[in-house]
C-alpha cells in the first residue's frame, strides 16, 4: 500500500540522492496524521459547540476531579498558554456559564476557576465525541498494533516532555 509520503520520499531520493531522507518516512507521516487528527478534533468539538481551546480548559478542570477547580496558574501549566491568554479564556468561558471564578480560601488575592455543572456536562460529552472520532482514525490498526504504536510514540515524545 503506497501513500503520499512514499511518493514524496521517492521524489527526494531521485532529486537529492546525496541526502538521507529516511526521517521523512516517519516524521512526514506523523505530521500528516497530526493534520488529520486536528481536523477530527475540531469536528468533534464543533459538534458540542466548543473551540479546541475551550475543550482544553474545560477538560483540564474536569481531570482535576471534584470539585473540578484549579488556579489560573495551574491551568497555565496544563494548557501551555500565557497568563493574558488564560485570563481572556477564563473570561469567555465565564460568559458562557461554563466556569465560575471563586476566591481562593488559601490566598486572599487568588482565585480558583471551577467548572459549572453545564461546563462539566459539555466537557464529558465533547470527550466522548472526540474518542469516537479518534477510534475511527485508529480503526485500521489492531489493538496490538495500537499498543505498539503508542509505545513507539511515547519513546519518541517523552524526551521532549521532560525537557519542556
Amino acid at each position: 500500500m503506497e501513500d503520499e509520503v512514499d511518493r514524496l520520499v521517492a521524489a527526494w531520493r531521485r532529486e537529492r540522492p546525496d541526502l538521507d531522507v529516511e526521517p521523512l518516512e516517519v516524521l512526514s507521516r506523523v505530521s500528516r496524521l497530526a493534520r488529520h487528527l486536528d481536523r477530527a478534533r475540531r469536528t468533534a468539538f464543533a459538534e458540542h459547540g466548543l473551540e479546541p481551546w475551550e475543550f482544553d480548559v474545560l477538560t483540564a478542570l474536569r481531570r482535576a476531579g471534584s470539585p473540578y477547580q484549579l488556579s489560573p496558574g495551574q491551568l497555565l501549566t496544563q494548557t501551555l498558554v500565557t497568563s493574558g491568554t488564560m485570563t481572556n479564556r477564563i473570561d469567555r468561558l465565564t460568559g458562557k456559564g461554563l466556569v465560575v471564578r471563586l476566591p481562593d480560601p488559601d490566598d486572599r488575592r487568588g482565585v480558583l476557576v471551577r467548572l459549572t455543572d453545564e461546563g462539566r456536562d459539555k466537557a464529558d460529552q465533547a470527550l466522548a465525541g472526540l474518542l469516537g472520532h479518534e477510534r475511527e482514525l485508529l480503526a485500521r490498526l489492531s489493538a496490538a498494533q495500537q499498543g505498539q504504536l503508542a509505545a513507539l510514540l511515547r519513546a519518541l515524545v517523552a524526551p521532549f516532555d521532560r525537557a519542556g
